[in-house]
């Protein structure tokens, strides 16, 4: 059974990340992690990192044990290369080439234990759905608030329409001359005869 993982895009040159993997490839995942704990190389994070990945799927999708996994295979590969200029003397500008890299790793068992599909997952729905009966009245019952909601509506419009008749609609802003202009009629079928008339003195 092979258990497989990958990290990609990296930001480290391959190169320096070979020289932390070739250290553990094919020893057994409890020793590879103790050496890369030991290694002083910033490489070393990112390996740790993956082949803890792949000990978890390992455990919790196939139900492997830990202890009897190793590391089968490790390989860097090149990522995509960032291009930067680095200004220098005559007005002259260099490459700088910031690369990164792909690692993938596959585990192995030593000793052969016949998993050979990892465990089925039980998938439940998070909201049981109702019945057709049940979809029925809850449809009914939206309708029916609906219509108390717009009936509701249309008294409210009604009494405010009743309210304002015979009112007298008083201009706040009094922007006739020496502001003594008012605004005063009577409702003539929903809109109001809007007379201006001055006061004297």
């Amino acid at each position: 059974m092979e258990i497989k993982a990958n990290a990609k895009y990296v930001r480290m040159s391959p190169r320096k990340v070979r020289l932390v993997v070739d250290a553990v490839r094919g020893m057994e995942v409890g020793k590879a992690l103790d050496q890369l704990r030991f290694i002083k190389k910033l490489a070393a994070k990112p390996v740790v990192k993956l082949i803890n990945s792949a000990i978890a799927n390992a455990v919790n999708n196939f139900e492997l044990d830990k202890d009897n996994l190793y590391v089968k295979e490790i390989r860097v590969d090149d990522g995509p290369t960032a291009h930067r200029w680095m200004p220098r003397a005559y007005g002259r500008a260099t490459p700088i080439r910031k690369r990164s890299s792909h690692i993938s790793v596959v585990l192995a068992e030593i000793k052969d234990s016949g998993v050979k599909e990892p465990k089925k997952q039980k998938i439940e729905a998070p909201v049981k759905l109702a019945s057709e009966e049940g979809e029925k009245a809850i449809k009914q019952e939206s309708k029916k608030t609906e219509k108390s909601e717009k009936d509701g509506e249309a008294k409210k419009i009604t009494k405010e329409a009743a309210a304002e008749k015979g009112k007298k609609i008083v201009d706040p802003r009094m922007e006739g001359r020496g502001g003594h202009a008012k605004i005063e009629g009577k409702s003539h079928k929903g809109f109001a005869d809007k007379v201006f008339r001055r006061k004297s003195g």
